[in-house]
């Protein structure tokens, strides 16, 4: 970042005290003696840090700093408060100012104020980062895609990764402001809520790419003898958080006389997240009329196969005329907001196993996934 900071108060004695701590500090600083005059050096100087007295004549601190986050919403502005001006304090973080530091000002707190403003100016900049690397990431799968003889429909879904990639960008921006709000109040609640956001934003990256991988080139499956409980566990904790922030009961009942099966474990994992997956949407849609929604899983024992799967939901369940098409590429019930490659790769999945998929869903009332596993597809 730029080392160069906007010192603003009307008081002379003010500024010139905080600019020997500042360059004390390593910092080159503009200074201004009103809010006007600050507005115009940094439509000049563009600074990535702003110090600025809350109490000024005419324009006002809160003012510059509306002003500032206008031109540009990155910039961090501390705001320098006297005693008695509490409540405007307040009103400043309500216009996302950095911080405040009250006056008679401490190089210590000065420090310290700096030193978070310039983390969120680096979290922001590894965020922006992440996300152009997963925007270049899926320009080069998608190109991949158009290049193989077998997605002459490729540009049916473009539209939907375009969303898909918006979402987890904006999932990234939420998982670093809670991030932010973490070490600004030095909170390990937010902390671990920030990164839990990130990292389950990080996993819907890993699993869109392994989709349009397996889309364009599957891979054999790898059979080996496993506990069929353990895919639907791992989802479960997965999903919960997600689940969980919609205000989504997600439950499990899962067969403990069950006999270990012959399967790819990981693709069968992903066959179940993306049910769970298109459950909770189902549930958060706006068609969806329940009030106290649900998603569940389920395993049991059934006659002469190794187990069958169930995700359940109580949401806006499937058309007559979706149903006919659900399993074909590219076709999606969430207009936008889905890529229709998750449940063509759930059916292939589960057809290279030797198993069985179907549902049954009302409009309204929700949908049921049944997936059936032989013991052994050799």
């Amino acid at each position: 970042m730029n080392n160069t900071l906007l010192l603003v108060d009307d008081e002379s004695g003010i500024r010139k005290v905080l600019s020997i701590s500042l360059r004390d500090l390593g910092y080159e600083v503009i200074t201004a003696r009103s809010g006007r005059e600050a507005l115009r050096l940094f439509e000049e100087k563009r600074t990535d840090i702003v110090l600025t007295d809350i109490k000024m004549p005419e324009f006002d601190g809160i003012e510059l700093l509306k002003k500032i986050k206008k031109i540009h919403p990155d910039t961090e502005v501390i705001m320098l408060t006297g005693h008695g001006e509490m409540d405007l304090a307040v009103q400043s973080l309500k216009h996302q100012a950095t911080d405040f530091i009250t006056k008679p000002i401490h190089d210590e707190a000065l420090e310290i104020a700096l030193e978070r403003a310039k983390e969120r100016i680096r979290l922001k900049q590894q965020l922006k980062d992440y996300t152009e690397n997963l925007e270049a990431l899926v320009a080069e799968k998608t190109e991949k895609l158009i290049e193989a003889e077998t997605l002459a429909a490729v540009g049916e879904t473009v539209a939907g990764l375009s969303h898909a990639i918006k979402n987890i960008a904006g999932g990234l921006s939420g998982g670093a402001f809670v991030l932010e709000k973490g070490i600004d109040l030095d909170d390990k609640e937010y902390l671990q809520q920030g990164w839990e956001m990130i990292r389950n934003n990080v996993d819907r990256i890993t699993h869109l790419s392994m989709d349009l991988l397996n889309f364009a080139k599957p891979n054999p499956l790898s059979f080996k003898p496993g506990d069929p409980n353990t895919p639907a566990r791992d989802v479960l904790t997965l999903m919960a958080p997600a689940a969980k922030k919609a205000g989504i009961r997600l439950s499990a009942k899962l067969a403990s006389d069950l006999s270990d099966v012959h399967f790819d474990a990981e693709n069968i994992y992903r066959s179940l997240l993306n049910l769970v997956a298109n459950a909770v949407d189902a549930c958060t849609a706006p068609e969806s009329i329940e009030t106290s929604k649900e998603v569940r899983i389920e395993t049991r024992r059934v006659q002469g196969w190794g187990v069958e799967y169930l995700v359940a939901d109580n949401g806006c369940g499937i058309g007559d005329v979706q149903r006919e098409k659900i399993f074909q590429r590219f076709f999606t019930t969430k207009g936008s907001r889905g890529t229709g490659i998750g449940l063509m790769l759930t059916r292939r999945i589960v057809d290279q196993h030797k198993g069985r998929i179907r549902f049954e869903s009302e409009p309204g009332t929700g949908t049921r996934f049944f997936i059936r596993l032989p013991v052994n597809p050799a």
